[in-house]
């Protein structure tokens, strides 16, 4: 029996090297396929340039001159090759193949995706595939940093100025992500058709009025609308909301997140009433209509008013903004959706996985870059807001309310 078995282990071994074997003589054979098509594709492109071979031509036109060491990109890391060259009246000519080859070096990008998946700077080079007998180099845990913090450099500054015009906002919303000492404050924007989009972020001490300004104000500078009706969701942060009254004024129709008043409210309560007045709170957020929703809300806060103050204090303040997407007119998946800052919570929620990886912080740009690498890598799974069939109801409420302005302004000025 311990005979059979050790026979059986011993085959089990074998065919676990045959396939290894068979798997290093694939990739080698792929390697060599593509060095070929290389040499290939640069010997073309110097016949392209300077004719056939010993062919004859006049003196001023170009001609081969010799061969040198060269490099490209392939698997993740770059390849010597030896590339051929080509003069014309004394002067260095380039060779079209060649120069597409470099210009579409991937490994800026390879570094980045492979930081974002979770693979350390030192394990970069473990988790390319090994090419027996082809010299590289640049895995080293310096040169994929290097191109890290280049790749993630040119995709915030994409970031920080992607024009904005040209698309129907209907919502934006609103919250900060501590990202060790640093606060970034993250702006997500809500399309027509219900398309979630991030727009910037902006980094600060603190989320003071300061901050919240400059992100509004830069958003603004870049095409996003300040003189149309606008739902901005976001939670109870005072520094956020005046910043938004200043940048917007009246055309900003504040919905507070519903999920952080319930949070704000209850966290005031023993724990004996906490689920009794979430649920009440609940219930009024679930009302068919907006005066229904109010009326729960006020008799709720007459209720606690006696034994609690300070949780009556917290539900009122703001109460009405709670209900704003009621006041629209929206219901079911929409009023949800809106209703809560949740779309910029999970979008947080993506931003804190990748970006919890981070050991060392030094400063604000290198909590920028993180924070805009790992938003954009969210943002490449967004799916539509739930309820996006029902957006018609949301852009025809706010026409109406734009209608309703002009008619208004109108009327003064007559």
């Amino acid at each position: 029996m311990t005979k059979h078995r050790k026979q059986g282990r011993k085959s089990e071994a074998q065919s676990v090297a045959e396939t290894v074997d068979t798997r290093q003589v694939l990739m080698d054979l792929v390697i060599d396929a593509g060095l070929q098509v290389i040499e290939r594709t640069l010997s073309e492109s110097v016949r392209e340039l300077c004719g056939e071979r010993y062919g004859r031509r006049s003196r001023e036109a170009p001609r081969r001159w010799g061969r040198q060491p060269g490099e490209l990109v392939l698997g993740g890391r770059r390849i010597r090759v030896t590339r051929p060259r080509a003069r014309q009246a004394g002067k260095e000519l380039t060779i079209p193949a060649y120069a597409a080859f470099q210009a579409a070096d991937p490994l800026h990008e390879r570094a980045l995706e492979q930081m974002l998946v979770g693979v350390s700077t030192r394990k970069y080079r473990r988790s390319l595939e090994e090419f027996a007998g082809l010299e590289d180099w640049g895995t080293s845990k310096s040169a994929v940093s290097r191109r890290f913090v280049a790749a993630t450099a040119k995709q915030l500054e994409a970031l920080q100025t992607k024009r904005l015009e040209g698309v129907e906002w209907t919502a934006l919303m609103l919250d900060g992500l501590r990202f060790g000492p640093h606060l970034i404050l993250v702006a997500l924007g809500i399309d027509a058709g219900g398309n979630k989009h991030v727009l910037g972020l902006w980094e600060g001490a603190t989320e003071n009025a300061a901050l919240c300004r400059a992100l509004l104000a830069d958003l603004i500078g870049r095409g996003f609308p300040a003189a149309r009706h606008l739902l901005v969701v976001m939670d109870g942060a005072k520094a956020l909301r005046k910043a938004v009254d200043e940048v917007f004024a009246s055309h900003a129709l504040v919905q507070r997140c519903q999920a952080h008043k319930q949070r704000n409210v209850v966290d005031l309560l023993p724990k004996h009433k906490q689920v009794q007045v979430r649920s009440a709170m609940a219930r009024a957020y679930r009302a068919d209509s907006h005066e229904s929703a109010l009326r729960q809300l006020h008799d709720l806060v007459r209720v606690l008013s006696k034994d609690h103050p300070g949780a009556a204090a917290s539900l009122k303040e703001g109460l009405e903004e709670t209900l704003t997407v009621k006041r629209l007119g929206l219901d079911g998946a929409l009023e949800r959706s809106l209703a809560t800052t949740n779309p910029i919570e999970n979008l947080h929620s993506v931003t804190r996985a990748i970006a919890g990886r981070v050991k060392r912080c030094p400063n604000g740009d290198t909590a920028m870059r993180w924070v805009s690498a790992a938003v954009l890598e969210a943002e490449r799974g967004f799916k539509r807001l739930k309820g996006h069939r029902a957006m018609p109801k949301l852009v025809i409420a706010l026409h109406d309310l734009d209608t309703e302005k002009k008619m208004t302004a109108l009327r003064k000025a007559g």
